[in-house]
């Protein structure tokens, strides 16, 4: 069934199509919408799961620690400051290996005081040991909340679905609804191997010696980096059953293209457009989408980049007195591999638009120097 449905609902119905069995949630704009729609199924039993309000996000998330440890799959949403009141928490639901999934709607983090789109956000969470999707299309983002109960109940990690605030959680766009008998056959219900049952007693997040913590984390880090075939894997076989395939990347025309932007969000449609506009001009450009940045998809980058003779990363996010982040990661990735000139752009904080002209300017600075003059270029600041 197609249905015309803003990014936020998108994140409800994919929560709907993999029959989560709770859901805690406290309201944020501009997440808001995610868990109205959420406790409206609830309320009329479309969607047979306990909803439990709580007073912040930390208690939601702590909400859903136990619930997960109960043997329950489990679902919240939230934005900018309520996902780092969760920061602690997000920590624990890793380290105890717990398989929930979270939405986040992009927005910035005050002061100055603002509800619009920026990545700074949920990158701040990257070492917190959870698998972080960033998503493009409404469509996108349903497909990937049931991919991503999938994936991270084989690797006993929890996701993150990442979309950016009102270029996406507020812009409507028609969207496939799979038949839930088909989403049955790809998701089956969740049966963890340990749950908290009193008839069957375990010991869950004790004190732990230095003697065992390490390893542990070792774990962890084996965990994430399986993660990366079970989510190819997990995307191939989407694709069999519902015609869309997803990877950790997504290339668009970069076969023979010498200048090649990295986009993540809803820049990377952009990115799109203006490659198209670019080629009618005899440029030799492409886009690579980076759809997954935790585990971050070194070979797939490296595979794809190869041939460039530059690359333009565009980051809605900053780390202050280093790059943009996703700069950075590319830079690590090609470290030891590559001597491609990787420049590095900060573009759309705080929500400013990264529109057609946006990318043209650094594809122009990109295309004429022969490497970045600036270690980031503002495109677009006010100085």
């Amino acid at each position: 069934m197609r249905k015309v449905i803003m990014g936020n609902h998108s994140l409800s119905y994919g929560a709907l199509l993999s029959r989560v069995q709770v859901i805690s949630a406290y309201p944020i704009t501009p997440q808001t919408q995610v868990v109205e729609l959420l406790s409206e199924m609830c309320a009329s039993g479309e969607l047979k799961a306990k909803f439990i309000n709580v007073e912040s996000e930390h208690s939601a998330m702590a909400a859903l620690i136990g619930a997960s440890a109960a043997g329950a799959r489990t679902f919240s949403a939230t934005s900018a400051h309520g996902l780092t009141l969760m920061h602690e928490l997000l920590h624990w639901a890793a380290g105890a290996r717990l398989p929930i999934v979270l939405g986040n709607i992009n927005r910035a983090m005050a002061p100055g005081w603002t509800i619009w789109a920026d990545q700074t956000d949920s990158l701040s969470q990257r070492d917190t040991g959870w698998i972080q999707f960033y998503c493009s299309s409404n469509q996108e983002v349903l497909d990937t909340i049931i991919q991503a109960f999938k994936i991270s109940e084989k690797v006993l990690l929890p996701s993150m679905i990442v979309l950016d605030a009102f270029f996406l959680s507020h812009t409507y766009e028609p969207v496939d609804i799979p038949d839930q008998v088909v989403v049955d056959e790809y998701l089956p219900p969740y049966k963890p191997k340990y749950v908290l049952d009193t008839k069957d007693p375990h010991t869950f997040g004790g004190i732990t010696s230095p003697e065992y913590y390490y390893e542990i984390r070792y774990k962890m880090e084996m965990g994430m980096r399986e993660s990366v075939e079970v989510i190819k894997q997990a995307g191939k076989e989407y694709g069999e059953l519902f015609g869309r395939e997803y990877g950790l990347i997504e290339d668009y025309r970069c076969e023979d293209a010498e200048i090649i932007f990295i986009t993540s969000g809803t820049a990377a449609s952009t990115a799109k457009v203006v490659v198209d506009e670019l080629r009618e001009e005899g440029k030799k450009v492409g886009n690579l989408k980076i759809r997954v940045f935790r585990p971050f998809p070194f070979k797939e980058l490296r595979r794809i980049i190869e041939h460039a003779k530059k690359v333009a990363v565009i980051d809605r996010n900053i780390s202050f007195g280093h790059h943009g982040i996703f700069a950075q990661e590319v830079k690590s990735a090609l470290y030891n591999h590559s001597n491609i000139p990787v420049f590095g752009f900060v573009a759309g904080l705080g929500g400013r638009d990264i529109n057609p002209q946006t990318i043209k300017e650094i594809y122009h600075i990109t295309e004429s120097n022969e490497y970045p003059s600036e270690k980031v270029f503002w495109i677009g600041v006010k100085k």
